[in-house]
């Protein structure tokens, strides 16, 4: 199927986003795909249709736009040179943060209630990178609409920051899947180990898990660091997620 393009009204302006649908006339639950740090670019429409192709209606929406518009970037330049990473984080990644993005998840979810191929209130989110955080902090805010969460080679999640995913756990009601990196800074065991303690104590039925040999980014086609099979994995296992959670 072909993608939609639509425009969310949020408190903070319009965010473009894009809509995937698999085959055939619906209901579909609803999943809400949070992008990582590089911005909207072709990756992440492949992306997003291989979970659609699984059953879902599948919403992607573009985080940066409170910098207005942009074109796609040279991902694999960026990856490479620090001064490119340093003018994407300050232009564009500062726009946005995990608590910027679950506000603006009440007009995303807003729109999502709109359609009418859209099956019942509850949905799943994937995040990855810098989305993986905002994922396990929308499923937080959202306790009554999350049903499941996956977060992949998500960074700076478990830290000292007053506003740290891990803080906000405790009222999840999703099940949860958190994947990290391997030899990931951003992501080292012990930040695993206090993500999987907040995550205990707040009752969550959730595993986190650092891959061995999967390293940050490792489920990006346009990505140096890219592991097929550790991605194909990524996606068996997001499905089987949301399947469990989201079709019985």
């Amino acid at each position: 199927m072909p993608r939609t393009d639509v425009v969310i009204p949020t408190e903070d302006g319009d965010c473009r986003s894009f809509v995937f649908r698999p085959a055939g006339s619906g209901p579909w639950p609803a999943v809400i795909y949070y992008m990582d740090a590089l911005a909207i670019r072709p990756v992440l429409f492949e992306m997003a249709q291989e979970i659609a192709d699984a059953g879902y209606l599948v919403l992607l929406p573009d985080l940066f736009y409170r910098a207005g518009v942009y074109a796609p970037f040279d991902v694999r330049t960026i990856f490479g040179d620090e001064k490119k990473r340093q003018e994407l984080f300050t232009k564009y990644v500062m726009t946005t943060s995990n608590v910027k993005a679950s506000e603006d998840t009440a007009a995303f979810l807003a729109y999502l209630d709109t359609l009418p191929d859209g099956l019942g209130k509850k949905i799943g989110v994937t995040g990855y990178c810098m989305g993986g955080g905002i994922a396990l902090t929308v499923a937080a805010k959202f306790p009554e609409r999350v049903a499941a969460a996956g977060s992949f080679h998500a960074g700076r999640v478990a830290t000292d920051d007053p506003n740290s995913p891990h803080r906000f756990v405790s009222t999840i009601a999703a099940r949860v899947l958190v994947a990290g990196a391997d030899k990931d800074g951003m992501f080292p065991p012990e930040q695993c180990a206090r993500l999987d303690a907040a995550l205990r104590e707040g009752g969550v039925d959730a595993r986190v898990e650092i891959w061995e040999g999967a390293l940050h980014g490792w489920t990006m086609r346009d990505l140096p660091v890219f592991n097929p099979e550790a991605a194909k994995r990524h996606l068996r296992e997001l499905i089987a997620l949301f399947d469990a959670t989201l079709k019985n």
